[in-house]
């Protein structure tokens, strides 16, 4: 059951690359895209501050690229061109919706969006727009989950809703393992412990030393997205408990 009142003021939403595909190998379904910008205007019609941050594994993933020869700040920056990409489809649905958007980047690009500004960022929050974040943090060898959960601390969000194609966190990967465990909620350092790969340690650390809770869901679900802002038990929740310190 959903609650009536929001859990949280703010938040900021991570969308994998692979969310936007839509069960396709690559690419961007726009029909996806449509349903998960009718499920961010949802958020931001319940009263929710919304900040978005994209991944770009649907069109390059510069950890593979740089496997296959290409060096590895090259191949992390096409990463980050892909999530612009991403960020001008999320855009383009949701200013079909009515949503008042702004596109900011890590790297500059002003043709097409500003540049990360926090104080900017904040403000658009503040006048009720939703504000999509594009390249990451602007430099190699981070992930986007990195970046999303710098940038949530950024923007003073109250959590991290991290929607992929998973419905939570499990101690191993249950695409290969049929009795992999499911958990329903798990601390900072129970994560880092057991090395679980949904995030990266970086962001699980970085998330740990600020208090920033993490809820990990699947967002291929209905509804998925506003269930996880308003605080229903969704997906697996990562945060601290007394002994997380």
């Amino acid at each position: 059951m959903t609650p009536e009142r929001p859990k949280w003021n703010r938040i900021l939403l991570k969308l994998s690359g692979e969310a936007l595909a839509g069960g396709q190998p690559f690419g961007i379904d726009a029909a996806t895209v449509d349903r998960l910008a009718g499920e961010i205007k949802d958020v931001q019609d319940a009263g929710i501050e919304v900040a978005v941050i994209v991944g770009g594994g649907n069109i390059i993933r510069g950890s593979e690229a740089s496997k296959a020869g290409i060096d590895r700040a090259s191949a992390d920056y096409m990463g980050m061109l892909g999530t612009v990409i991403n960020c001008l489809a999320l855009q383009n649905a949701l200013e079909k919706k009515g949503v008042t958007t702004r596109v900011q980047t890590a790297l500059e690009m002003k043709a097409i969006a500003e540049p990360f500004i926090r104080r900017r960022a904040i403000r658009h929050l503040e006048k009720e727009r939703v504000v999509i974040l594009g390249a990451g943090t602007g430099n190699p060898y981070f992930s986007t989950d990195t970046a999303a959960v710098l940038r949530a601390l950024e923007i003073h969000a109250d959590a991290v809703l991290k929607a992929t194609n998973v419905d939570g966190v499990y101690d191993k990967d249950p695409k290969k393992h049929a009795d992999a465990v499911k958990f329903e909620s798990i601390t900072y350092s129970e994560a880092i412990a057991l090395g679980l790969r949904v995030m990266d340690l970086t962001a699980f650390t970085q998330a740990k030393e600020n208090n920033m809770p993490i809820v990990v869901f699947n967002a291929l679900e209905p509804n998925a997205i506003k269930r996880a802002a308003m605080g229903e038990t969704i997906g697996t929740y990562v945060g601290r408990d007394e002994n997380d310190l």
